[in-house]
This record gives structure tokens, C-alpha cells and sequence, in this order.
């Protein structure tokens, strides 16, 4: 008989052991799927964090293109504004004639060099012949 008890409790220790075994695997099998579910998750907001600096590098370039824009906008306002000075710079304010068009505004004028036009009068004429006769 004491053999069969000795078996009896070897069997319930064969037993305990496969028990901590099934829980110990089912423990692997959860701790598996959690890493899985955040591995998926990780290349999800890895995806994410791509298209996110993909659109900067797509707003970066348009910045840069509409920068050259602006430039370049601003280059042809210069050359515009330096024409209108240049075609204004022949006309000269009534009894100026001869002096030269930074002197035409009675503030720009040297001292004792007032203009000539009556207050509030401005009568415009060409510093020189436009035309040839």
C-alpha cells in the first residue's frame, strides 16, 4: 500500500506541476498578445508620425516656392516704383524750371530757394520737350 500512495502523490504533484504549467503558458500566450496589440499600435503611430513629417516637408517646399514668389514680386515693384520715379522726374512744379527735380518740393529746396508756384497752385509742365519739333 505504500506504494500506491507514494504513486498518489506523485500523481498530484505531476498534476499541481501541469496546472502551473497551463497557467504559466496561458500568461505567455496574454503577455503575447499584449505585445502584439502594441507592436501594431507603435506602427501605427510610426505611420502616422511619417505622413505627419511627409506633409511638413510638402509645407516647407511650398513656403520656399512662395518665398521666391514674393521676391521676385518685390524685385518688380522696385523696377516699377524706380520707372515711375524716372517718368515723374521730367515734370518740374511752374516757375522751377532748370533746377533739378529733388529741388522741386518747396521742403527739399535750399535755404532762400522757396518755390516760385503760388500756395496751393500746381501747374506741372515738362522740364524739357518730350516730343522733338
Amino acid at each position: 500500500m505504500e506504494r500506491v500512495g507514494k504513486g498518489t502523490e506523485l500523481v498530484n504533484t505531476a498534476g499541481q506541476t501541469m496546472e502551473e504549467a497551463v497557467a504559466a503558458i496561458q500568461r505567455v500566450t496574454t503577455l503575447m498578445t499584449d505585445i502584439s496589440a502594441a507592436s501594431a499600435e507603435q506602427s501605427s503611430g510610426m505611420g502616422q508620425i511619417g505622413e505627419a513629417v511627409q506633409h511638413l516637408d510638402q509645407t516647407t517646399q511650398q513656403n520656399a516656392a512662395l518665398v521666391e514668389e514674393l521676391s521676385a514680386a518685390a524685385r518688380s515693384l522696385q523696377d516699377q516704383a524706380r520707372q515711375q520715379v524716372r517718368t515723374i522726374g521730367v515734370f518740374t512744379l511752374a516757375g522751377e524750371a532748370g533746377r533739378s527735380p529733388a529741388h522741386a518740393d518747396p521742403a527739399h529746396a535750399p535755404a532762400g530757394h522757396a518755390a516760385h508756384a503760388a500756395p496751393g497752385h500746381l501747374s506741372l509742365r515738362p522740364a524739357q520737350p518730350l516730343l522733338a519739333a
